[in-house]
């Protein structure tokens, strides 16, 4: 049992573990890891029942039993999180950016009208279930633990309306990168028709269904050679919203640019990340709408030498290639430039414990 404050705030729950038998890790190739395709040994479980989040349990990792009927299934109530634990350079465990995430699940939750969490049980539900499953954090530098929380309507009912049940789960598993590709890169392809979300939807929630939306575009852009969608915003078709799963950045005249938070994007925490260390080193930052006309312009005339995806599973992503209304730009000579380099190193190294976390982004396991 693990005790800890949490189901209304004050009291005092514990945590129930269950452990499993015999464990998996001996049938896993941890130098051959796909993303997403491996889940450690346990995971933890809360039911949302009679207006109030029960006792919660860490229980082994295995198949979970529903009705047909069951609400998210037919009306998408449901979100979920994505972060990331690291073993560090002295030996122990980081978590990072665990509240940044937390706090971003319970902004998920108000958009889709599920009960909010503690946020002291949330972080004590992570840090014991990776603590329980810490011998499946990966040693390979580029590797990490992938952290999954996510919240699904259960009730079995037939109807729109907001359920009255709800279940939360954690997952954990190894992941090596997230894109084949690793730092070297990507090609994209604005979305020609396609959009993602609209300011007043749900585009700032991290919600099933704005994932759902992006396959059919990622498909096909996958299909004609290019790795992900940048996306264009819905109205006018002319401004940038993000690429792919993931936000996006642009260096442009020593300028770091990203697209404002306006109810599109999801507030992504390692975008968080970029702005807070760019502002540190002194780099300017501005976080406006740019339409893809000035950056297919101002890739051209040279003074936008770099273009990033930002995300956790991929953490820095760079574009060597835009391709926009029949025509294609190559930025920076498609290599990965100093900036994202940076950006990246800065960050990992932030994770794995190399640099000195200078902002009190890591949630240390001893």
């Amino acid at each position: 049992m693990i005790c800890i404050r949490g189901l209304e705030r004050g009291d005092i729950v514990s945590i129930e573990i269950h452990k499993v038998e015999k464990s998996r890790i001996d049938e896993v190739d941890f130098d051959n890891l796909v993303f997403g395709h491996t889940f450690s040994d346990h995971m933890f479980q809360m039911e949302y029942r009679n207006n109030k989040w029960n006792p919660p349990a860490i229980i082994p990792f295995g198949k979970i039993e529903v009705y047909p009927s069951l609400s998210s299934l037919h009306y998408g109530q449901s979100i979920f999180e994505g972060l990331k634990a690291f073993r560090s350079a002295d030996g122990s465990v980081n978590i990072f950016r665990l509240d940044k995430h937390i706090a971003r699940m319970e902004n998920s939750c108000k958009r889709m009208c599920i009960p909010t969490l503690d946020s002291e049980m949330f972080k004590e539900a992570v840090t014991t279930l990776v603590g329980l499953d810490r011998q499946w954090i990966p040693q390979a530098r580029g590797s990490s633990l992938y952290i999954r929380p996510f919240i699904f309507a259960s009730e079995n009912y037939i109807g729109v309306r907001v359920s009255e049940k709800y279940d939360f789960y954690i997952l954990t598993g190894p992941v090596s990168t997230y894109f084949k590709e690793g730092l070297s890169p990507v090609k994209l392809m604005t979305s020609e028709g396609y959009v993602r979300a609209v300011r007043g939807g749900l585009g700032e929630a991290k919600t099933a269904a704005n994932y759902a939306a992006s396959l059919l575009p990622a498909m096909e852009a996958q299909r004609r050679g290019f790795s992900q969608v940048l996306w264009l915003d819905a109205l006018e078709g002319k401004y940038i919203d993000e690429v792919g799963t993931m936000n996006i950045a642009f260096f442009k005249d020593d300028v770091l640019i990203t697209p404002p938070l306006e109810g599109t994007i999801l507030p992504g925490v390692t975008r968080d990340s970029v702005i807070q260390i760019a502002k540190k080193k002194g780099i300017k930052v501005e976080e406006r709408r740019i339409s893809i006309d000035e950056v297919m312009e101002s890739v051209k005339d040279g003074s936008m030498t770099e273009i990033f995806g930002t995300g956790t599973a991929a953490v820095i992503s760079p574009v060597g290639e835009v391709y926009h209304n029949g025509e294609s730009v190559t930025v920076n000579n498609f290599k990965t430039g100093p900036i994202a380099k940076m950006f990246y190193d800065e960050i990992t190294g932030i994770q794995y414990g190399e640099k000195e976390d200078t902002f009190g982004w890591i949630t240390k396991i001893q």
